[in-house]
């Protein structure tokens, strides 16, 4: 709850009106990405692996409803510890799901699978709907499929209305830097501020992805809870794709530095997909989402994001 989407999906639903937030996260020194809203929500602290602990949790709380989000998300992350990776995003999942049948309970469940499902598109499949194959290419996406497929025959066997999302990139303010635009963003700020040498760092520039804005796609994720048909899939991403190298440009126009940038062999992934763009008007018909927050708004919360943080640190 207190990382990335969560911190934003939380301040999201404070912003509605009548609803009561509990959250679990692992036990951490401290929460700063919940500083605004840390007062208003019930935030246990726990690891969703545990099994007992996660059915005691559901016990006391007997939710209304689940968006489960636990998972390690970084792709580039789940070529080290692939191991590691599938057994947290499937079984935190799994403990979540048998928890609300053990219990004879039936909140509407929100499973967060990936674009990154879709795997080696053609570039006939653009852009991407639903009905698109999977051909997984890294172990993340393999665990993200499983976490989908799970959901659905928790659906099938058990009658949980379990609606499940396959969103496609989404960056912004507090993203973790194993992930693209928030690792050049982070760069560039340091840079400025003279922590590191005047350069940046950088894989495959020519890939392009479909970026949403985090604030918007949690926006969607409780659209999907208040809208979505349960049982059904949902792409959701901007319908437009956009390349490394032009992001970059613009984020060191942004910074009006002159910095170099210089090629890293090991931000290289094993494979790449040269474009991916997300056809996510079926979820647009059926809640009548579209994303609001413009490209460059986007890049410039991100790196006034690092700016800040950084000269925080310093203090």
């Amino acid at each position: 709850m207190a990382g990335f989407v969560g911190s934003h999906l939380t301040e999201h639903i404070l912003s509605q009106s009548g609803i009561e937030v509990w959250g679990v996260d692992r036990p951490l020194p401290s929460t700063p990405n919940l500083r605004s809203v840390r007062e208003r929500i019930t935030l246990l602290a726990g690891d969703l692996s545990d099994r007992a602990f996660v059915l005691e949790t559901m016990r006391k709380v007997r939710p209304d409803y689940i968006i489960h989000l636990a998972a390690q998300a970084a792709p580039s992350a789940a070529w080290a510890k692939a191991e590691e990776t599938l057994v947290v995003n499937i079984v935190c999942q799994l403990h979540v799901l048998a928890a609300a049948v053990e219990l004879g309970i039936v909140p509407r469940i929100l499973v967060i699978g990936s674009g990154d499902a879709y795997g080696l598109v053609q570039p006939e499949d653009l852009p991407i709907n639903e009905s698109c194959p999977f051909r997984p290419n890294n172990p993340y996406a393999v665990s993200k499929i499983a976490q989908e497929m799970l959901g659905y025959q928790y659906y099938l066997s058990y009658h949980l209305p379990v609606i499940r999302m396959r969103p496609f990139n989404h960056v912004g303010p507090r993203q973790g830097t194993g992930f693209v635009v928030s690792s050049l963003a982070r760069q560039v700020a340091a840079a400025e501020l003279g922590l590191t040498e005047p350069v940046i760092m950088v894989g495959n520039l020519e890939a392009r992805r479909d970026f949403t804005d985090v604030r918007d796609v949690v926006r969607a994720y409780w659209l999907a809870l208040e809208r979505g048909v349960a049982g059904d899939v949902y792409n959701l991403g901007s319908g437009r794709s956009r390349s490394i190298r032009q992001i970059l440009e613009q984020l060191l126009a942004m910074s009006g530095r002159s910095l170099e940038v210089r090629e890293d062999p090991a931000r290289m992934r094993p494979s790449d997909v040269p474009d991916m763009v997300c056809d996510a008007s079926k979820f647009r018909r059926q809640t009548g989402w579209e994303p609001r927050i413009n490209w460059e708004q986007t890049l410039a919360d991100t790196l006034a994001y690092w700016r800040e943080e950084l000269r925080a640190a310093q203090r």
